[in-house]
């Protein structure tokens, strides 16, 4: 089986300038590229793992969207041409989505846990073996689900409310470990 770093998105590897300015421009950490081709190095499969109800809010398509992720994997390549992140698992869903379609109570959306599953299904991943990074709770809580050891990044919006789901836990869920800087990530993982 293989071993996974499961990133979220915005706050983990792009600083998370907001739903809509996430849009506009992303802003990778400058060593976004550097830890990422360095995890690959060791053996790890990379996944970004995301929640995107810009979708449900009808913000933008999912086919924009999924342009705006190659985009997003250029610049990571530029930074380092040995950072591949083997795929990108998002979440289009929102409980009080504008569009119906997308308005729905899911197993994909963090903090639930399905978005690392289908990839553990689809690539023979130990999540026992596996991280899970992430800024907000909602992604400590997905990585804990899933049987990952989890490792919270101190970027700014980690403070911000919880996302909204249906969930109810029966313990408070903590990280594994904290970090300040996405480098730190090797003193854990390597």
């Amino acid at each position: 089986m293989n071993r996974a770093v499961f990133f979220d998105k915005d706050g983990v590897l792009n600083i998370d300038k907001g739903i809509r300015d996430n849009l506009k421009a992303v802003d990778l950490f400058p060593w976004s590229g550097d830890i990422i081709a360095e995890l690959r190095s060791q053996g790890f499969k990379i996944f970004v793992v995301t929640n995107q109800p810009v979708v449900a809010r009808g913000l933008i398509g999912e086919e924009e969207l999924n342009n705006n992720f190659k985009k997003f994997q250029n610049m990571i390549k530029r930074q380092n041409n040995q950072a591949l992140i083997d795929r990108i698992y998002y979440c289009p869903h929102h409980p009080n989505g504008d569009l119906i379609e997308y308005r729905k109570i899911c197993e994909c959306r963090k903090p639930k846990p399905g978005m690392l599953i289908m990839a553990s299904n689809e690539y023979d991943i130990d999540l026992n073996k596996s991280y899970m990074v992430g800024d907000r709770i909602s992604d400590i809580i997905a990585g804990h689900l899933a049987g990952c050891t989890t490792v919270q990044f101190l970027s700014g919006r980690h403070c911000d409310r919880e996302i909204e789901s249906d969930l109810v836990l029966d313990e408070k869920i903590e990280p594994d470990f904290i970090i300040t800087n996405i480098r730190e990530l090797r003193n854990i993982v390597l």
